[in-house]
């Protein structure tokens, strides 16, 4: 080959080597970014660097430095937007570098449930090779355009550009953060700039808004008296999560004939049993996954939107709602059946018994990732707690069977042949694997709704079970039941349909017409016009409504 062909050659790698970095610049971090026309972008800062690595010098080893940071933060760069790229689709925001590192390990023990563990494994295989091939021609092409060497009226022109593009970079990073507006938008971007900017700036306010939340988590909430919940003597009281129901369950059009018409059936059913109801809406901190982030936010009375905040929660000496119980005279007790291992943050909250998925009596198969179906699971309430001579009940009940990836969903049975479970085996091995099923979003949906109609008629039917026992015994009280969502599904499910959840109250009259001042919309049905209610208001305003004394004196947030 003559030296034209040698020429010719290397100018194609160097071009090869220039396409790659470019691609790695504008890489999207948002689902709606990958366009064709995204790929049209230029970046700023991809003839930045290229004049940068031509200015150093060959051999010297501050162009090997400047070598091996760039292939870093290039590197870094292109991963974090890739995790942006999966927050975004999960819950709808960016990648937080303080908060969201436990989301790694929920999101892969999600996969793993999902499409099973030699998929997974695979799937993880690939993307670390293919991360350490990409790295491998970033690092060789970064080392093809050091290795450029200019005669001096071209480093001269090179340092000159240099200059030029960097006030052309400026420019352009004021106009798309705001800080002026020009007429016209300039031909290049510096989105790649912008987005590690924002890493930066996100993090380090993230560490001062942590830092402002422990002092405010530490404000204990003040003795509530002896009247605090004395409304509710003599009664059980239960709150129900359900797992991924949120608004759009009942107004999706996908989801809401369904789950509208298993609510209206129930109301009927527990009108019936002499039960009064009142549902409207609370805005949770999450979506599409983090429950407990959801249900710290109810118990505590605090906005428990991210992983900082709950540990910030979890080391101070805010007391929660069960706490508040415990103090009332209640035995407190946690139901939380996807718990595979001991849960040593369930000391913080107050509760007297937690009974992980362990400990329920479950012998049947689990629904892959879902371990105990939700009927096992009150049905295991029943039998652990409710059944045996005690005082009043004060339970929290999360359960599982709406949770990803809705597959398979069980079907209700009679309550007296759930025996030891393996009533639910031939359910657990029926239907299409999770692979099958999430290879197709319109499986997915599909699936959510019947794991979300089995969830509610399971808690429905638990409910007027139980009022049907309470109307055989002579001077029972019927329970006061609290069902409400953690949180939506991912957007892609919901149709973004934001992070309102339901909640419904059912409980005997007279107990009922303690919350009428709450002006939510009577039966299982809220209206869609009812406002929405942080969540973390609801302590306060449960306490207040169950307590006789003149005023709980709860300290708010």
């Amino acid at each position: 080959m003559g030296m034209q062909g040698l020429d010719v050659y290397r100018w194609v790698k160097l071009g090869l080597a220039a396409l790659l970095l470019n691609l790695l610049l504008i890489s999207p971090n948002h689902p709606e970014a990958v366009t064709w026309q995204a790929l049209s972008m230029v970046a700023i800062e991809l003839p930045l660097i290229l004049l940068l690595l031509v200015a150093l010098p060959t051999h010297s080893r501050f162009g090997g430095a400047v070598r091996t940071a760039l292939v870093v933060i290039l590197m870094v760069g292109f991963v974090l937007k890739g995790a942006d790229f999966a927050m975004r689709m999960a819950f709808e925001r960016h990648f937080n570098l303080i908060t969201d590192w436990d989301l790694v390990w929920a999101g892969w023990a999600t996969l793993l449930a999902a499409v099973g563990a030699p998929l997974a494994l695979a799937g993880l295989v690939l993307l670390i090779g293919s991360l350490v091939l990409i790295t491998w021609l970033l690092w060789h092409g970064l080392t093809l355009w050091l290795a450029v060497t200019p005669g001096p009226v071209a480093k001269t022109a090179t340092y000159g550009a240099m200059v030029v593009l960097g006030v052309v970079g400026i420019v352009d990073y004021g106009q798309m953060t705001g800080r002026w507006q020009l007429e016209n938008k300039l031909p290049i971007d510096t989105f790649a700039s912008r987005n590690t900017a924002r890493y930066v700036t996100d993090s380090l306010n993230t560490y001062t808004a942590l830092q402002e939340f422990k002092l405010i988590a530490t404000a204990q909430a003040a003795d509530t008296g002896p009247g605090t919940l004395a409304k509710l003597k003599g009664h059980d009281v239960l709150i129900l999560f359900v797992e991924s129901y949120g608004r759009s369950s009942l107004q999706n059009p996908l989801y809401a004939q369904t789950q509208l018409a298993t609510l209206k059936a129930a109301e009927s059913q527990l009108k019936a049993q002499g039960l009064a109801m009142r549902s409207g809406w609370l805005d949770a901190p999450t979506l599409g996954g983090q429950s407990w982030l959801s249900h710290s936010t109810l118990a505590t009375g605090m906005w428990i939107s991210n992983q900082g905040r709950y540990r910030a929660m979890l080391g101070s000496p805010r007391n929660t709602l069960f706490h508040d119980a415990r103090m009332a005279g209640f035995r407190t007790v946690a139901i939380m059946p996807a718990l595979r291992m001991t849960w040593p943050d369930g000391e913080y909250f107050g509760f007297d018994r937690i009974y992980q998925s362990s400990d329920l009596g479950y012998r049947g198969e689990a629904f892959n990732w879902v371990l105990v179906p939700d009927q096992f699971a009150l049905a295991a309430l029943d039998r652990l707690e409710r059944d045996q001579p005690q005082n009043n009940l004060f339970v929290q009940v999360a359960l599982s069977s709406s949770h990803a990836p809705f597959t398979p969903v069980p079907e209700l049975l009679s309550w007296d042949e759930l025996g030891d479970g393996t009533v639910f085996n031939a359910m657990a091995r029926s239907g299409d694997t999770p692979s099958v099923v999430w290879a197709d979003a319109d499986r997915v949906r599909e699936q959510y709704r019947l794991a979300v109609n089995y969830s509610l008629q399971t808690v429905f039917d638990y409910v007027e079970r139980h009022a049907d026992r309470q109307a055989d015994r002579l001077g029972t009280p019927a329970d006061l039941v609290v069902v409400v969502g953690d949180h939506e599904p991912a957007p892609f499910i919901s149709g973004n349909a934001g992070t309102n959840v339901p909640i419904h109250v059912i409980g005997p009259p007279a107990l009922i017409d303690q919350i009428n001042a709450w002006d939510w919309t009577p039966g299982l049905v809220p209206v869609a016009e009812l406002p929405a209610w942080s969540m973390e208001i609801f302590r306060e305003r449960f306490i207040e409504a169950f307590s006789q004394m003149d005023s709980p004196r709860l300290v708010t947030q």
